[in-house]
């Protein structure tokens, strides 16, 4: 564990972004991190670094993930049809099974150091969604979480009809954490009829947009996140 305590996050907007791409900053980010890590174990506390937090929010291109437990089959588009769709499709190294990025998605990727905060990623996953049901509320949405499922959820006590409008999936490696959430602001929820949306068979997607009837600006849903995720995480949000 570290000495020092770092609890200032690097935040930046990348904008649009290939889903490779922003894979790949997370991936140099994330090894930058473990490697200050690795050379402070060796150093007296007066010696070691502080480890960097980040913070990127971003929208990607027309993509499909599957996570490390998903199954390939939830992905109901062939090639060619993918193709048609000016869609994409990766397998990657987060938790969970298939999802949906696009325009209109809010993309979150906290590349923390958790020995800064504290080291439990249930708590983590936990405070990621309870951000976002923050962020939502101020839209005049209720949501929550259902027992078994990640992300949130509305209608998530009654269950008539229960639908998703956060998906989530994580990676951590000595508490250094990588991937993140996806909250359907103005989502073109289309997509989401080519897959089995993280591998749950009888459940619907939603967006703000879609519940609330109108088009919501990005940038207002970005500064709301940005202060619940300040709050809960007791963290200084520095812009780039």
């Amino acid at each position: 564990m570290n000495t020092l305590i770092n609890k200032q996050v690097q935040f930046r907007d990348i904008g649009l972004i290939d889903y490779q791409e922003a894979w790949d900053l997370q991936e140099k980010i994330f090894a930058e991190t473990i490697a200050v890590k690795t050379q402070n174990r060796g150093l007296e506390a007066e010696q070691q670094h502080i480890t960097p937090n980040h913070l990127l929010f971003c929208q990607h291109p027309h993509v499909y993930t599957l996570g490390k437990s998903g199954k390939a089959d939830h992905l109901l588009l062939h090639e060619d049809e993918l193709e048609a769709r000016e869609a994409k499709y990766y397998k990657i190294n987060r938790g969970g099974d298939i999802t949906y990025h696009g325009p209109g998605q809010l993309v979150g990727y906290p590349i923390l150091d958790l020995d800064n905060f504290f080291t439990d990623i249930h708590k983590y996953m936990r405070l990621l969604e309870e951000a976002i049901i923050r962020t939502i509320a101020d839209f005049g949405l209720d949501g929550g979480r259902i027992d078994g499922l990640t992300g949130v959820w509305l209608d998530y006590q009654e269950q008539k009809n229960p639908r998703k409008i956060c998906a989530m999936g994580v990676k951590s490696s000595r508490w250094v954490t990588m991937h993140g959430f996806a909250l359907n602001v103005n989502t073109d929820l289309s997509y989401f009829g080519s897959i089995v949306p993280c591998g749950i068979q009888d459940k619907a997607v939603t967006s703000i947009a879609q519940e609330t009837g109108n088009p919501v600006e990005m940038n207002e849903v970005s500064i709301k996140l940005k202060n619940h995720l300040a709050d809960l995480f007791e963290m200084e949000i520095l812009e780039q």
